[in-house]
């Protein structure tokens, strides 16, 4: 009974209720995983539970800053996950610009947080967090 435990870094924040949003990105295909769900409408659902770890890069979290943040993740998973392609990429940064401007986030600030997604975010679409053990 004491065996080890296998877990993954890096999140902050996690979903206490489903988000569901319309966005731009159509994938060829319905895609559901255990917490994202995307339809061929483009209705991205997060579901109860799902981690993200929030604003990435040199920024503060704010809370213009995480309802986008939410969904940029999800959509960066589903192209880690090969569920959309890398092309699905810009239209992700700018579903994370368009809804930090919905929430009342400055357009400059909204332009700059696009801009560093699409000059540094495509590493973000390749990796793949590295399971832990302890002990």
């Amino acid at each position: 009974m004491n065996g080890k435990i296998y877990y993954q870094s890096g999140y902050k924040y996690q979903l206490v209720h489903s988000y569901t949003v319309q966005t731009s990105v159509i994938p060829k295909k319905n895609i559901k995983t255990r917490f994202i769900s995307l339809d061929t409408d483009g209705v991205l659902i997060v579901n109860v539970g799902y981690a993200w770890d929030g604003p990435s890069g040199p920024t503060i979290d704010t809370k213009n800053f995480m309802r986008g943040s939410l969904v940029h993740d999800a959509l960066y998973q589903l192209i880690r996950q090969e569920y959309l392609s890398g092309t699905d990429r810009i239209k992700a940064d700018k579903e994370l610009k368009r809804i930090c401007k919905e929430d009342g986030m400055c357009k400059i600030r909204a332009w700059w947080v696009f801009v560093g997604c699409k000059y540094f975010g495509g590493s973000a679409t390749k990796h793949k967090r590295k399971i832990l053990y302890a002990p």
